[in-house]
């Protein structure tokens, strides 16, 4: 097997990363009991019989919130590095910081004056 040096690690840690999934699906597969009663392939929904179909259109509304939080969320998830190394970073990176704050601001301006931010 042809490798760089140093990397022989890396490369067990990808195979086991890899094995863990496969052995995971093998073991449930043996362990776990095979009951294909009718009752079994029902749905559940909180311990009631379901009512009416599984297929249900919900409003664009609530996937365009949910859109809407996850990016924000995403992206204030990179203030907590930049505020953990403030002090090495220097002036470029609060000015750049700056930026990201008024593109996120301009971001959250247009989201709600195009309505994505009401829930009704």
């Amino acid at each position: 097997m042809l490798t760089l040096p140093g990397y022989n690690p890396l490369l067990l840690f990808f195979a086991i990363l890899c094995l863990i999934p496969v052995g995971a699906f093998a073991v449930s597969g043996v362990l776990a009991p095979s009951s294909k009663s009718a009752e079994k392939r029902t749905t559940y929904e909180s311990g009631i019989e379901p009512m009416g179909e599984a297929w249900v259109q919900f409003n664009i509304r609530y996937y365009m919130f949910a859109l809407v939080f996850v990016v924000f969320d995403v992206e204030t998830i990179f203030l907590y590095p930049w505020a953990v190394a403030f002090h090495e970073l220097g002036v470029w990176a609060f000015v750049e910081i700056c930026i990201f704050l008024f593109v996120l601001v301009v971001g959250l301006v247009y989201a709600w004056r195009k309505g994505a931010l009401e829930w009704f």
